[in-house]
């Protein structure tokens, strides 16, 4: 890679690292370079991670993002996209966030996993997926953007971490094989009042192929899906707008609920 290329992509870093500690949100990549190739931001992503990283931050998972299609209709995409997880992001269920601490933040429900073992290679089937988790949980994703408003192309996304905020992760339960995930329906309610609902099945047609395509991309860079990493599967439904002074809850049958409490 070319010295410029590389300069360019740590620029990018540092922008979207400086607009999220300033709350200053900068021109999407997209519009400033609208040929961007989804490695490149990928590459600024990783870049981005690795300065969080050097300041102290741990990687303690990963994300899909734009699974299903009420997500891919929302966002103008087509694929999934992913990000990191750092522990820094993760909130305990009940937790509290200040609202205006976040950028233009929106939230989603989600299956997620935590693996018993390492998942990783081009050949991971959804065999190897669901025998790689060892529990299951409902999780609130908090997503927000860097970039000046929600007009962003996936490359955006991407760049930008997938969009990723906070993770809001409910009670762990053992992954029991004859629950039938595809078939989860969540029920997602602010203040008591349902507003969203969406079952496993929206997510790529099952979440365990969430974790399948998370481990063919990261193989393509010669890394994976390790053991006690966290994944979240991706949204169910449409992301929601988070709004102050509000209580975001996810339910579903054979999952603990989730809960976010917004200041």
């Amino acid at each position: 890679m070319d010295e410029l290329r590389v300069q360019w992509i740590n620029d990018e870093a540092k922008a979207l690292l400086a607009a999220e500690r300033d709350r200053v949100p900068v021109t999407s990549l997209s519009e400033r370079r609208p040929a961007l190739a989804l490695d490149d931001a990928y590459r600024v992503q990783a870049a981005a991670v690795a300065r969080r990283v050097a300041d102290g931050a741990r990687v303690i998972g990963h994300k899909a993002g734009v699974t299903s299609q009420a997500m891919q209709e929302q966002m103008g995409a087509d694929e999934p996209d992913s990000g990191v997880l750092l522990d820094d992001m993760l909130l305990a269920s009940g937790s509290s966030v200040v609202r205006i601490e976040l950028m233009q933040p929106r939230v989603e429900a989600e299956i997620a996993f935590r693996l018993g073992r390492d998942l990783a290679g081009p050949d991971v089937d959804v065999e190897a997926a669901r025998s790689a988790v060892a529990e299951v949980f409902l999780a609130l994703e908090v997503i927000g953007t860097r970039f000046t408003g929600w007009q962003i192309t996936v490359a955006d996304s991407i760049a930008d971490n997938a969009s990723c905020a906070r993770v809001v992760t409910g009670p762990m339960v053992p992954f029991d094989p004859d629950v039938d995930l595809t078939a989860e329906p969540l029920v997602v309610s602010v203040d008591g009042t349902a507003v969203a609902t969406g079952e496993g099945r929206a997510v790529l047609g099952d979440p365990f192929r969430a974790l399948v395509w998370l481990a063919h991309r990261l193989a393509r860079f010669g890394a994976g899906l390790k053991a006690g990493d966290l994944i979240l599967a991706g949204a169910v439904h449409a992301s929601l707008p988070l709004e102050a002074a509000s209580t975001v809850r996810a339910h579903a049958p054979h999952l603990p609920p989730v809960e976010l409490r917004v200041a």
